[in-house]
Parts: structure tokens; C-alpha cells; sequence
């Protein structure tokens, strides 16, 4: 054996147990309560829990928007991640308007694969969808990426898909077997009330929040909704945001199966507070952050399965880039951090407040999304013949999440002052150590585009 892993116990999204784990050639061997067999590196994992690498299905590396570019590149962008206990990323390849669908996944291949430490897959984000590149799909899915991404709102960024593009993607999701990722907000809306703000000269952080209010998701996610199960289709709402978000998707649920939510750490934690700051237009992000009756109905989504994932929507713009908009919120590039904090807090602020399980903390950030995006069982499972995507954590370890403790590019943290209990201290992909004892050992351009088969429906 090349690595063997002892007295760890073993978590999973349905079980929890001592064992240990055997590893050789980058697939897990053997699982078993005492493995005797010598191996070359033996880590003794007595009090930590051992569990699969997480899944973030949402980052945005190396990403071009609203005059800028996104600070974390993939090399330093997965070396956060993998500090974080994430050993696949999923990234967006933002179509330009004169690509294809296949020339897109290309240019961000040239970007990823010289730079990555974890591995990585892509989405597709469309901005431009023609018949021709419908009948391209079937080539896109040959080339190991399964799902696509459309956006309700930015009309005026050239983003925006109406619904009839949204229909046409769902209707061959069901025929071909992928998976239809869908920004959910109401464009028409949200352009009255960002124009109706700007006019009236209220232009601070708080009006970005006051210009996307609750309803402009919960509308939105109710209509495409009610297009997927139309279509026949697979759809899967991206960074959910809302308690009105999660109400119409239960809802939906009941009546028609293919159909999930996402969400991220900062809705979990985060309020709109935030925006009164001096600070304020670092925690501008589309959807905005909501109030806390919103981060409390998220949490009972994520524990009552109504809500199937957690990413992060890792897309990081420095104090220098947000300061683009210092005079008018419309200007401040839209994102923040996520993916080095996605497990510790879900651990700390769900695990250990008795909001999730531990079970649950796997299921929602390895093994369900793993099924969703055509990755299970090589990725989100301790099962023999998987890949050994491997996370030391121990549930003892105390830390602040303050900018110097963190691997971002990014020079603050939208968590500073926020202390969590639990980390991962070992982080292994495909067998071989990324952090050890807390410490980048990993190398640049070592991860790998990992090719996706196609959506598996969650039972």
C-alpha cells in the first residue's frame, strides 16, 4: 500500500464508524476495522474524522466580469480550497458570445489544467444558445461535461436567457441526461428597482440588497420550477438564497423529482446587516444576503433534504476591485469568498449547534453532488475503487477566519471575527498529501480535469 489512514472514524451520509483505509495507485484498497498490511506512509488518525474529499460545485476562477477579473487563478483558488477540505472543484466556463459550447470548455482547460492542486470539472455557462449549439450538446457530454448553466437576470451584461432558451435546455436535459443550472432572479424586476434606486441617488451598498428583495428570487425560482417539470426536465437552483426560495422548491418537490437546490455558507451566516458597514460592498453578491428568518429556513432546508447541496460561489474580487463601485453599488463586481470555509463552518455552525448531522455535512458536500454531476462513485465516497479523495478533520482544532489565517488571494475576510471549531488537517487527492499538519505540500498543475458522466437523480 502507498498510504494507509488508522483509527479514524469513518463518516459517511449514512454511517459513521472506526476503521481504517487502505490506498494504493490513487484508489482506496481496503476498508477494515485493523489493517495490518505495511504501507509507505502510515497517518494515525486516532479522534479525527476521516471523510471523502468535499465537492464545491460553484467557483468562479480566473473569471472575467463587470470590468475586472476574478483575484484567485485556479492555482491559488484550489490551494484555498484544499486548506478547505475540497478536493474537486466544479468551475464555469462563461461562454463568450462567438464560442461554442466545446471552444469554451477549451479556453478554460488552457487556464485550469497547468495550474490546479485539486482536481477539477466545468460547467458550461451559457450565454448564447442557438439550435446549433443544442445539437452540439451530445459532443459536449462526449467530452466528460454534463451540466449548463443559465442565467434569469443580467440582460444587460449579456448573461440574461429568456424562458423559452431556459425550456429548450430542460427539454433536452430530459432527453439526453444532463443536469440545467439556473441563476434565479427576476431581471425585469430587478432593472426597475436598480434604476428607480440610481435615479433617487441611493447609490451605498444597502440599496444593492434593497434593489433584489426576497420575492425577485422566490418569483423566479417558482417559474423555473414549474418550466423543469413542464419540460420533463432535471434543474438544479443555483445559490439560493430566500426562505420563500425554499417554500416553492418543497413545494415543487413533492410533485415532481428532478428537481434541487443549492446553497452557500455566507446565506447560512451572513445578514444583510452587513451592508450597513463601512465595508458594505464586500458582501455585495447576487442574491444578496437576506435576513436571519432566511438563514434559519436554509438550514432546515439543507436538514430536511429539501435543499440537496452546499457550494460556495468562490469568486473573489480584492478591496481595490469593490472600491470599482465605491460611489455606486451597480459598479462593484458581484461576488465573495467561499470555498476554504465551506466545511469548517457547516461543521462548526451546523454540526456542532445541532442544525445538521455529521452524516448530513458529507451528504451535502461530497456524496450528493457528486451524483448530481456525474462524478459517483470515483468522487464524493469512502468506497473501495474509489478515487482517494481523503480529509483528515479533526472536530478540536479552533481557528479565526480572519484574512491572515486564510489561503485567498483576496486581502480580507467577510468572516473576520468569526472563530470555528474544526478543520481538516489532512487533505489527500488521489492518495497523495495536499495539506499536511496544516501545510501546502502539494504542487501546481498536479489535479486533473476529472471527465463527468451523466446526472444520477438522488433517491
Amino acid at each position: 500500500m502507498d498510504l494507509l489512514i488508522k483509527n479514524g472514524t469513518i463518516v459517511t451520509p449514512k454511517d459513521t464508524f472506526k476503521a481504517d483505509i487502505g490506498v494504493k495507485d490513487g484508489k482506496i484498497v481496503a476498508i477494515a476495522s485493523n489493517i495490518t498490511e505495511k504501507a509507505q506512509e502510515v497517518v494515525d488518525a486516532s479522534g479525527k474524522y476521516v471523510m471523502p474529499g468535499g465537492i464545491d460545485a460553484h467557483t468562479h476562477m480566473e473569471m472575467p466580469f463587470m470590468g475586472t477579473t476574478t483575484v484567485d487563478d485556479f492555482e491559488y483558488g484550489t490551494i484555498a480550497a484544499a486548506f478547505g477540505g475540497v478536493t474537486t472543484i466544479l468551475d464555469f466556463a462563461i461562454q463568450p458570445k462567438d464560442k461554442t459550447f466545446l471552444e469554451t470548455i477549451s479556453l478554460w482547460r488552457g487556464k485550469a489544467d497547468p495550474k490546479v492542486v485539486v482536481d477539477y470539472g466545468i460547467h458550461v455557462a451559457v450565454t448564447n444558445l442557438t439550435e446549433d449549439l443544442v445539437k452540439e450538446i451530445p459532443k459536449v457530454l462526449e467530452a466528460g461535461v454534463s451540466s449548463f448553466k443559465l442565467f434569469m437576470p443580467y440582460r444587460k451584461e449579456g448573461l440574461m436567457s429568456d424562458d423559452g432558451r431556459i425550456y429548450r435546455m430542460l427539454e433536452e436535459s430530459r432527453r439526453l441526461g444532463f443536469l440545467v443550472q439556473l441563476h434565479a432572479e427576476n431581471n425585469s424586476v430587478l432593472e426597475l428597482l436598480i434604476e428607480r434606486y440610481v435615479s433617487l441617488g441611493k447609490l451605498s451598498a444597502e440599496y444593492h440588497a434593497k434593489s433584489r428583495p426576497n420575492f425577485v428570487e422566490g418569483e423566479a425560482v417558482h417559474r423555473g420550477l414549474a418550466l423543469a417539470a413542464a419540460a420533463g426536465g432535471n434543474l438544479y437552483i443555483v445559490h439560493m438564497s430566500t426562505k420563500e426560495g425554499v417554500a416553492e422548491l418543497s413545494r415543487m418537490k413533492k410533485l415532481y423529482s428532478n428537481l434541487y437546490g443549492e446553497t452557500c455558507p455566507h446565506y447560512l451566516i451572513l445578514t444583510d446587516e452587513k451592508y450597513l458597514s463601512p465595508k458594505g460592498r464586500r458582501y455585495i453578491m447576487s442574491p444578496p444576503l437576506r435576513g436571519k428568518a432566511d438563514n434559519e429556513a436554509l438550514w432546515e432546508g439543507l436538514a430536511n433534504g429539501t435543499l440537496s447541496t452546499v457550494a460556495t460561489d468562490h469568486c473573489t474580487f480584492t478591496d481595490a476591485q469593490k472600491d470599482l463601485g465605491k460611489d455606486n453599488f451597480t459598479k462593484v463586481p458581484n461576488g465573495v469568498p467561499g470555498t476554504e470555509t465551506m466545511i469548517p463552518i457547516l461543521y462548526s455552525e451546523g454540526v456542532s449547534k445541532n442544525r445538521i448531522s455529521l452524516n448530513k455535512l458529507v451528504e451535502v458536500v461530497s456524496y450528493n453532488p457528486a451524483k448530481l454531476f456525474g462524478l459517483y462513485p470515483r468522487k464524493g465516497t469512502l468506497n473501495v475503487g474509489s478515487d482517494a479523495d481523503i480529509v483528515v478533520f479533526d472536530p478540536d482544532f479552533e481557528m479565526e477566519l480572519s484574512q491572515e489565517n486564510l489561503h485567498s488571494r483576496i486581502d480580507y475576510s467577510i468572516y473576520e471575527g468569526v472563530k470555528v471549531k474544526g478543520m481538516p488537517i489532512h487533505v489527500f487527492v488521489r492518495g497523495k498529501p495536499v495539506v499536511y499538519n496544516r501545510e501546502f505540500v502539494g504542487k501546481k498543475g498536479t489535479g486533473k480535469f476529472v471527465p463527468r458522466g451523466k446526472y444520477q437523480p438522488l433517491n
